[in-house]
């Protein structure tokens, strides 16, 4: 699952240039020019970061960022911020309501997309990994393959994604409606049962008689991967 990047920026040639940039890198990449409008994506759904403009119509970046900082949800979502200030006091400023990383226009676009990849590494390492490993569970990204043990194990391509975008938050809970968009897309229109469905092949898969499931239900709320899973009792 390619980690989810949104641009928060006014400028529409800066936009696209860093959105063809990203997209090339092969992130997955939103764009909304406005902060109020950020705002409301962000309250809908969290990406894995986010490069925000210091100044937006309507709500600043620095703003935005303090709001992000406050929310639960959003409170450790990374941000690297763009400004035409270059002072130190202004530089600190920014940091200091809560942003990862400054970047002071004009700027590298290769430099922004290596401070992207160097942010997500260190903050959230299972969306750039190569491979993902639970337990005896592993999953590798680059030849879509997926081995229990010295099993490995033949997942159609829906079954695989949900694999990769439960097996990237252990112990997350997903609700269905979550699941749809991360996995499916919020393109497509598919019934919240459609994920039970593939939940219940991802598992039919996964597990031989008196091995442990390591997907988890949560009566009401949806599904998670078992953060305990593989660890001894």
């Amino acid at each position: 699952m390619a980690p989810k990047i949104l641009i928060v920026e006014d400028e529409d040639a800066l936009a696209i240039l860093l959105r063809y940039n990203l997209s090339a890198e092969g992130y997955d990449v939103e764009h909304v020019a406005r902060g109020d409008e950020a705002d409301l994506r962000l309250r809908e759904a969290v990406p894995d970061l986010v490069v925000l403009d210091w100044m937006l119509p309507a709500l600043s970046g620095i703003e935005l960022c303090r709001r992000l900082r406050a929310r639960e949800e959003t409170a450790r979502l990374p941000v690297i911020m763009l400004t035409a200030r270059g002072e130190e006091a202004e530089r600190i400023r920014g940091l200091t309501v809560g942003a990862d990383d400054y970047v002071v226009k004009p700027f590298s676009v290769p430099e922004l997309v290596a401070r992207v990849h160097a942010l997500l590494r260190r903050t959230k390492p299972a969306h750039v990994a190569d491979r993902l490993a639970q337990g005896d569970i592993e999953l590798d990204r680059v030849t879509k393959r997926v081995r229990r043990g010295e099993r490995e194990l033949h997942l159609g391509p829906t079954e695989f994604r949900l694999l990769e975008f439960l097996m990237q938050s252990p112990g997350r809970v997903f609700a269905r409606e979550h699941l749809l968009d991360a996995v499916w897309g919020q393109d497509v229109y598919v019934d919240e049962r459609t994920v039970d469905v593939h939940v219940g092949r991802l598992r039919k898969v996964l597990n031989r008689r008196g091995q442990d499931d390591p997907i988890r239900t949560v009566r009401g709320a949806g599904y998670a991967f078992d953060e305990t899973f593989g660890r001894a009792n």
